[in-house]
């Protein structure tokens, strides 16, 4: 064994080749490395606690006690049936020790390694990809291919299936993390209990934040210059009660994100890459409008509209004027600056 991937998976996890001592499992998603552990260490032991068949170890037992990886793999235990050993947050610096425990493994117990965001080339990543009795496995986000079929498959499991503009509206709220991405489902499948189909308004009852992203219709409209959809959106917001000074502080991100970029591209730098440099990255469902409103602005203009917004939030503080219509005053304008490029 060395590197698992794709396809293969699966079938690593649910049903370990002969001869598989230890697995690690690492990478960004933190969430997808604990649900592929737990699925690996269920081929072996079905309960997750249970305590006679379970060695739970962490990287700090192990640094202090190095001795006990291999005491607790050659363990047997008093009910019979193979033990797993299971290390959590394991780094780099337990190279050597698995490095040495490969090479002359005790006793029959899967040893299933979750570890942190590792480069593929660190020292813990290497020595399971060159061991012969080993394998590792690197767990990435949820890609805007992937998640359709984990929202559907979770849900189907429950009974349900989805409705397709439901299934789009959940994508867009999920990804960064396969554990937060199953809670949310979790729930989702909880609140449509009794249904056969979850429905758009299931989603936005319970995943992920509405007002936000009313907002960022409200911002994405102002960013086109759609002062009809534009009203609209300011419309539900004011309905839902949303904070105009949050909503100040929002479009400043927003206009000072897309000045970024714009930046970027004026020295030379392709959309695309400008795009990624951003932190927090833009969710890859509002990548496209983004890209547009990138386009439709030039940098002074983007650079007016942040300097409008921020002689905005002050107002709302300190004039008599309602802050409803100090906000909407100031993203009409902001539309009005994106039309007049046109």
């Amino acid at each position: 064994m060395t590197e698992v991937k794709g396809a293969s998976i699966d079938r690593t996890l649910s049903h370990p080749p002969k001869g598989l001592v230890a697995a690690l499992l690492y990478g960004p998603d933190q969430g997808l490395v604990r649900e592929r552990a737990e699925t690996l260490i269920k081929s072996v032991v079905p309960n997750l606690k249970d305590p006679f068949l379970i060695a739970d170890l962490d990287d700090g037992a192990l640094a202090s006690d190095p001795a006990r990886l291999a005491d607790e793999a050659a363990a047997i235990s008093m009910l019979g049936g193979r033990r797993v050993v299971r290390v959590r947050g394991a780094g780099n610096n337990l190279a050597k020790l698995f490095e040495r425990f490969l090479d002359a493994p005790s006793g029959d117990a899967l040893v299933v390694v979750e570890g942190g965001d590792l480069a593929k080339s660190g020292a813990l990543p290497k020595v399971f990809l060159e061991a012969e009795n080993a394998a590792a496995i690197a767990c990435y986000a949820d890609t805007a291919r992937d998640l359709p079929d984990v929202v559907r498959e979770t849900l189907k499991a429950e009974g349900l299936t989805i409705a397709p503009d439901a299934l789009a509206d959940a994508v867009s709220r999920l990804g960064s993390d396969r554990g937060v991405t199953r809670r949310e489902l979790e729930k989702l499948a909880l609140y449509a209990r009794g249904q056969k189909q979850v429905t758009l308004d299931d989603v936005r009852a319970v995943m992920g934040d509405e007002a936000e992203a009313r907002t960022e219709e409200a911002l994405d409209a102002a960013g086109r210059g759609d002062l009809k959809a534009l009203d609209l959106a300011l419309e539900r917001l004011w309905l839902a009660g949303l904070s105009p000074v949050a909503i100040v502080r929002m479009a400043l991100s927003h206009f000072q994100r897309l000045a970024l970029v714009k930046s970027e591209m004026e020295k030379g730098e392709p959309a695309d890459a400008a795009l990624r440099k951003l932190r927090p990255p833009v969710h890859f469902m509002r990548q496209s409008a983004f890209k547009m409103q990138v386009s439709a602005w030039t940098g002074e203009r983007l650079l007016e509209a942040c300097d409008m917004l921020l002689e905005t939030e002050a107002l709302t503080k300190t004039t008599a004027v309602p802050a409803e219509t100090v906000t909407a005053r100031a993203l009409f304008n902001i539309a009005a600056l994106a039309r007049s490029k046109r």
